[in-house]
């Protein structure tokens, strides 16, 4: 007997895929928000928190560990970025690399801790719901797993 799969237990793509597509669209975010503005903002901030969730959904659950930790290396490396080459887009014009990365961690803290709440809060549940289908149908969750390796 089959079981249908919840969009907890959806999620097939391997870290890595998972980590270069969190980066693209983060930056491509950061860019669209630099177009209409001449400051990272709230497009960046809405993007980057279901952002969080989606690659929390889309990652294979052996590879939970790298996008558990993605969301502040991501916004920490996108804000470093920016502090090399756009400054202002962060924080004032004449800070240093590493306060206008402050700077933005700080004004944008909350999406930060909105996104990452998401994505841990997704990781747990997608964790909680393979351990139970695990323990009332194990074989056949364990040959799924194996297929996908």
């Amino acid at each position: 007997m089959t079981h249908a799969q919840t969009i907890w237990e959806e999620g097939r793509e391997p870290g890595r895929r998972v980590v270069v597509l969190g980066v693209a669209i983060a930056l491509t975010a950061i860019s669209l928000d630099l177009i209409l503005s001449d400051r990272v903002g709230l497009i960046f901030d809405l993007v980057f928190a279901v952002l969080s969730l989606g690659l929390a959904l889309l990652v294979h659950p052996r590879d939970f560990f790298v996008v558990g930790v993605l969301p502040p290396l991501l916004m920490v490396g996108a804000f470093l970025l920016l502090g090399l080459t756009r400054p202002e887009a962060i924080a004032n014009h004449d800070d240093g690399v590493v306060q206008a990365v402050v700077s933005g961690l700080g004004h944008h803290s909350i999406s930060l801790f909105i996104g990452y709440a998401l994505c841990l809060g997704c990781l747990a549940m997608r964790r909680h719901v393979i351990s139970q289908r695990e323990g009332a149908v194990p074989s056949q969750v364990r040959d799924e797993d194996s297929l996908a390796v």
